[in-house]
């Protein structure tokens, strides 16, 4: 593992432990038998952690841009010592290349809405070109949709986001359909989830 975090270095992100098993149910259905699963924005890394220990025979490949995360990710998987988690990775979604050449699944979780709308056209851009056919991109969080009210919430949580950085806000889920369309990738599966969050899973079409 990497040699620049300290044990102290493990961050704690407490909506994890809510959200996990529910996450989990849902990857052990839509994900492949074997391969890597890039997760795009691990965050504090406990998510990487706990799926990676839960679905050993999948390779877990954690990323994010931001040092504190990456120092984060390394402390957990340095004490968790499990062999299907790769070392962090530095990848920032809205760059045009990734530190990566292929993926057998894509997941990305509570991001899209906490990070400006290049950071969602990065992430299916990318997703578009590591996924072969018929693999997965994940998503989780909260989101808007036409024809359905948006929970209270979730509208105090877009408010705060928005007051926050005027980039961010949460995502209506029509627009991320359409931009997920012009990178080959498809709406297969829309997931209703605790506390008024969505899993999406997208599969990437043949061409």
């Amino acid at each position: 593992m990497l040699n620049w975090f300290s044990e102290g270095d493990a961050l704690t992100a407490p909506a994890v432990a809510r959200n996990r098993d529910a996450i989990l149910a849902i990857l052990t259905r839509v994900l492949p038998d074997s391969g890597t699963v890039l997760e795009v924005a691990s965050g504090s890394g406990e998510h990487a952690i706990y799926f990676a220990r839960a679905l050993p025979h999948l390779v877990w490949q954690p990323s994010d841009p931001e040092p504190a995360a990456l120092r984060s990710i390394a402390a957990h998987g340095c004490l968790a010592a499990l062999t299907n988690l790769n070392e962090p990775m530095v990848l920032d979604a809205a760059a045009p290349d990734w530190p990566l050449a292929s993926a057998e699944a894509v997941l990305c979780i509570n991001m899209i809405h906490i990070a400006p709308w290049s950071a969602a056209k990065g992430l299916m851009a990318g997703a578009g070109r590591l996924l072969s056919d018929g693999a997965p991109l994940v998503l989780y969080g909260p989101f808007r949709e036409d024809g359905r009210p948006t929970a209270p919430s979730n509208e105090a949580f877009d408010a705060d986001l928005r007051a926050r950085d005027p980039r961010w806000g949460l995502r209506l889920l029509g627009e991320v359909e359409v931009l997920a369309a012009l990178h080959g990738l498809r709406l297969t599966e829309r997931v209703e989830m605790p506390a008024n969050n969505l899993t999406l899973v997208f599969r990437k079409a043949a061409a």
